[in-house]
């Protein structure tokens, strides 16, 4: 496969997982860039992610950070699930902030891989680091119908 091959095969699955991902597109995200093992997805802070002492709830950066994992991982068109994941929280992000969680293969062989997802604010500050290990289901992540549709 070429590497413009494996680019648009990254785009299209990340493209068909989100349109099917209502849990994300609920949230604000957008679906920023895709290539193989790697995503980029965006969201604002609105005012209903913000918790008691003021910022973000982590739960949303969180899954800021897993659906770029999820984009990235499943860029083979092989269906990738997560078998483990955990975050640091470095700094608070706050309302309005836009945030973009860019998600990088470490290492992916056989069934399983490791990915690393940074989130940073719009002026570029470090918010969160995630680790997600990855694990390869059986089946596609595209339909028959779906590519370069």
């Amino acid at each position: 496969m070429t590497n413009r091959e494996a680019m648009n095969l990254a785009s299209d699955c990340a493209q068909a997982l989100f349109q099917r991902d209502t849990a994300s597109q609920a949230m604000g995200m957008r679906l920023l860039s895709a290539g193989p093992g790697c995503a980029r997805v965006g969201m604002t802070v609105r005012a209903d992610m913000v918790q008691g002492h003021g910022t973000c709830h982590g739960g949303y950066l969180f899954a800021l950070a897993d659906s770029a994992f999820a984009f990235a991982c499943n860029s083979y068109n092989e269906a990738t699930v997560a078998i483990g994941c955990s975050i640091d929280y470095i700094a608070p992000a706050h309302l309005g902030d836009t945030l973009n969680a860019d998600c990088i293969e470490q290492s992916r062989s056989g069934r399983t891989g490791n990915y690393d997802v940074r989130i940073e604010n719009q002026q570029g500050q470090l918010i969160a680091l995630f680790h997600g290990k990855s694990y390869k289901v059986r089946g596609p992540v595209l339909t028959q119908e779906t590519p370069n549709e």
